[in-house]
């Protein structure tokens, strides 16, 4: 039986969704490196997300992309930074 992980939500009273751990970490990871990069928004990482997993990754990269960025924000690995369009930064690692 495959692995999978409940993962959060920055807003509280919203919950997280059980997805495959092996897609998580492969796309936390993912995130985390493109972003040690430096800052940049929420539509620049998605693009460079399905470039990079093109043909490699069975879903929707889109969706992974926005509820693993959520999960990391409640984590606070990431945080968006003010303004618009959403811009997402690092914290730590």
């Amino acid at each position: 039986m495959e692995e999978r992980i409940l993962t959060r939500h920055p807003m509280k009273e919203k919950k997280g969704v059980r997805i495959s751990k092996a897609k998580y970490d492969l796309i936390r990871e993912l995130i985390i490196s493109l972003l040690r990069a430096g800052e940049m928004t929420f539509e620049e990482l998605t693009a460079l997300a399905k470039k990079k997993l093109k043909g490699k990754f069975d879903g929707s990269v889109a969706w992974y992309i926005t509820t693993v960025k959520l999960d990391l924000e409640a984590r606070k690995v990431i945080r968006r930074a003010a303004g618009q369009p959403q811009r997402l930064r690092l914290v730590r690692h």
